[in-house]
């Protein structure tokens, strides 16, 4: 009889042991498992790190680039405004010129009449004086009207560079707010996978 329970003894401590022995690999394998998905998390979140940071430079620089298509549409709009008073003063200049060549040609029709060869030369010389000065203020307006439609160009270019950069910035802020995300994710993943391995023991203890 004695014989016959410390054989059932050997058998149930033998049972103990094989199972704890098969245990302590599985155990092994969850810790080292818990372990690498930890180092993975802190890559992951190093990563988004340096993303985050990548994107507020970004945003900095779309932010500078806006500041300066400001500036150059500023500065186009008043060079417009500056051929358009050139051109108003060339206007002005043309209209009495108009005017001073119909006086120096009713002034030279008139020194034929009169026959006179100086008032003739007088007035032939006043009156090509007159019409140059009516030619080179035309030619001042058509060069001012140049720039302005230059002008004007320039300012829709610059709108256009400003809208473009309006875009890029709010699709950065937009990368930047989903890096943000991707950080706050994987920060709960690292706090998760620190517990896990403890969460292991307590429940083979339990067990």
């Amino acid at each position: 009889m004695r014989t016959l329970i410390g054989w059932t003894v050997g058998a149930a401590c033998a049972t103990v042991i094989v199972t704890g022995l098969s245990a302590l690999p599985a155990q092994a394998q969850d810790v080292k498992g818990d372990r690498q998905d930890l180092r993975q998390d802190r890559t992951d979140v190093r990563q988004d790190t340096r993303d985050i940071r990548q994107d507020r430079r970004d945003v900095r620089q779309d932010t500078r680039d806006v500041r300066g298509d400001r500036q150059d549409i500023r500065q186009d709009t008043r060079e417009i405004r500056g051929d358009r008073q050139e051109i108003s003063k060339d206007t002005q200049e043309i209209r009495q010129d108009r005017k001073d060549l119909q006086g120096s040609r009713q002034q030279l029709r008139d020194a034929y009449k009169s026959g006179d060869p100086a008032a003739i030369k007088a007035a032939r010389e006043n009156f090509q004086k007159s019409r140059g000065e009516l030619r080179g203020d035309l030619k001042d307006r058509r060069q001012d009207v140049h720039e302005l439609n230059r002008d004007r160009q320039d300012r829709r270019a610059d709108v256009r560079d400003l809208n473009k950069d309006k875009r890029e910035r709010r699709g950065d802020v937009r990368e930047l707010k989903d890096d943000k995300q991707d950080r706050r994710e994987d920060l709960r993943d690292v706090r998760q996978d620190r517990r896990e391995p403890n969460q292991d023991v307590s429940a083979r203890r339990a067990k």
